[in-house]
């Protein structure tokens, strides 16, 4: 009977545990996968506003008569059903103009590729966060240490043509929709939010997007900053969607304006806008985000 050396023997326990973690990293992989492609149901919000997102990690259309705006494109996955949730609210994805996102991460703008091609629209990003989208690299210093899971492919994405490079303040027009870019830096060094008004009826609401206000794990605001100025880009961020009059609170995840007890709300509500109407939850969130912001400094200071 053979009898293995005692390298030999490390050798084989080595390669059957590679062999174990590549098929529970595989198994994990399409967990991800599947879980990206739950569909939401589509609703109109306000007036030509509509959510087309899917569970979870939301997208916004605005539609108009000279062409629609659409607000990110969720995972690469997410892309086809956004485009079916389009349809089913009876409008096609061939009059989408322009693309918008709010943030360079592979669940924001993981999809914009294929909304691009599907559309022919224009994809604007921010100066900040531009490279990452036209490369698909998902690559921020804004990820601090966490960038090495870039290396099993955490971040990255399809890369979309990026058409236009913007700037904070900047306008995006597409008929009569109009919507203002507001960066709001920190969670990336181009975090978008974005505001527009929504006729609906006889009033008119200002909508307010927030891109994020997360500020990952084992990210340093102090010497040495992830990068230069992100504790400034953070302050400026709080004050910036502070000042913002919205009546409409939206973000790139439901669960930031509280989307499913909203929507659930809607159902029932005499006047189907009015638990998106939400003015305190908008600065109570602000606020949530900043005592984390704010303890996470004391405690790197």
């Amino acid at each position: 009977m053979r009898r293995f050396s005692r390298r030999q023997r490390w050798a084989m326990v080595a390669a059957i545990t590679l062999l174990v973690v590549v098929l529970l990293v595989d198994k994990w992989r399409a967990s991800i996968r599947e879980n990206r492609s739950v569909p939401d149901e589509p609703f109109r919000i306000a007036g030509n506003l509509y959510y087309v997102g899917a569970t979870g990690v939301t997208s916004f259309l605005l539609t108009g008569p000279e062409g629609h705006v659409l607000i990110d494109g969720g995972y690469p996955e997410t892309a086809p059903l956004i485009i079916a949730s389009i349809a089913r609210l009876g409008f096609d994805i061939r009059d989408v103009k322009v693309l918008l996102n709010s943030h360079a991460h592979s669940d924001h703008a993981g999809g914009l590729r294929q909304l691009q091609e599907a559309s022919g629209a224009e994809v604007w990003i921010s100066e900040g966060d531009a490279d990452a989208v036209a490369t698909g690299s998902g690559s921020d210093a804004a990820l601090g240490r966490l960038r090495i899971l870039r290396h099993v492919g955490a971040f990255t994405f399809p890369a979309a043509r990026v058409d236009h490079r913007f700037r904070d303040g900047d306008t995006v027009r597409v008929g009569p929709i109009e919507l203002t870019a507001h960066v709001t830096a920190g969670h990336t060094r181009g975090c978008t939010s974005w505001s527009f008004p929504v006729r609906d009826g006889e009033r008119e609401l200002l909508a307010v997007s927030i891109c994020s206000l997360t500020l990952f794990p084992l990210v340093s605001l102090v010497e040495p900053e992830a990068y230069p100025g992100i504790w400034a880009d953070f302050e400026r961020s709080f004050a910036t969607l502070r000042g913002l009059p919205a009546d409409v609170f939206l973000g790139s995840h439901s669960a930031f304006f509280d989307m499913d007890r909203k929507r659930r709300e809607r159902a029932t509500a005499k006047d189907p806008v009015a638990p998106f109407i939400d003015r305190e939850g908008y600065l109570a969130f602000i606020d949530r985000f900043e005592r984390r912001f704010r303890t996470a400094l004391a405690d790197q200071q």
